[in-house]
């Protein structure tokens, strides 16, 4: 048996075990599919086991490849620390940071700010997602979600970057067609505007007054999965959405929206969240205190407009 292994194959044998699919390991890693697949013979060849059991429909690990695999990301984390460790040292942060965000926040914050990450440490290279669902960061491979909401679950590390609640709210002409609802009951003699975005349960919006956290669910003919639609939606006349205050604010201002029911909103900040295996990164350290500062720039500069 060849005893090299080559660091770079047990990457792509992760990939596809965490994916369950060469085409999908593929567009993580941006390379082809018969790439990722010869790669994974050579490294079969080179242990002189099968990995993977292949269907047409589907790739599954094999009880060899399932030790594999948990001897595989012990040794590409210590790699990784390693390489970090290096570069703190030198105070270069360098390497890959994949980063995912909802649509709304991350096309309109996170975004930016991670250009100007990148300007400033060009021994970075980031590739930015965004999802209209939360994102299993541990399985997927991302290293790094900036969410909105505060349901975080406690195997992750979490780190506040900027304070953020949701408020109702719809356009003068709505209320002056319907009326203005005087209590959560009341709402649900209303056109709601639904989303079903990431944290949100769809239909059930949660919200907390002063006796607490109550549930009120919502109707209407429209719904969607994109917040910035529903927001289009609300500043047409079409009904009552809830939305962040920082994607909300400048309607607010310019009269297009209506706060309603002032007492009542639900918590939603946002959010650096990252697996427990990064907790000693470096770069990963280096990207939530960029964005942290950047995010905090950002507000002072739009304090009319936003949060």
């Amino acid at each position: 048996m060849n005893n090299k292994i080559e660091n770079d194959d047990l990457r792509v044998f992760v990939a596809v075990a965490r994916k369950s699919s060469f085409a999908a390991a593929a567009s993580e890693l941006g390379m082809s599919p018969a790439y990722i697949s010869k790669r994974i013979g050579v490294l079969e060849a080179t242990l002189g086991i099968r990995l993977f059991h292949r269907t047409t429909r589907r790739v599954v690990v094999s009880e060899d490849g399932e030790q594999v695999f948990v001897r595989a990301q012990t040794i590409l984390a210590s790699l990784d620390s390693l390489f970090d460790d290096v570069a703190e040292r030198q105070g270069v942060p360098r390497g890959q940071l994949r980063i995912s965000s909802s649509f709304g926040f991350g096309r309109n914050f996170v975004a930016p700010a991670v250009a100007r990450l990148v300007a400033a440490h060009p021994e970075l290279q980031v590739r930015f997602e965004v999802f209209d669902r939360l994102v299993d960061i541990v399985s997927e491979g991302f290293d790094l979600d900036i969410r909105v909401g505060d349901d975080i679950a406690p195997q992750l590390i979490a780190r506040k970057l900027m304070a953020n609640h949701r408020i109702l709210c719809a356009s003068p002409a709505y209320l002056a067609r319907r009326g203005t609802p005087r209590n959560l009951h009341e709402l649900a003699g209303h056109d709601n505007l639904a989303i079903k975005e990431r944290d949100m349960p769809f239909g059930v919006w949660r919200l907390r007054g002063a006796a607490g956290q109550e549930a009120v669910k919502v109707t209407g003919a429209l719904s969607t999965n994109h917040g910035e639609i529903a927001l289009q939606w609300a500043v047409a006349g079409a009904g009552i959405v809830l939305r962040s205050l920082w994607d909300a604010q400048p309607h607010l201002d310019s009269g297009e929206l209506v706060q309603i029911l002032p007492e009542y909103r639900q918590d939603a900040n946002v959010w650096a969240v990252y697996p427990q295996r990064l907790a000693g990164s470096a770069k990963v350290r280096v990207c939530v205190d960029f964005l942290e500062r950047r995010l905090a720039c950002d507000n002072r500069a739009s304090a009319n407009s936003i949060i």
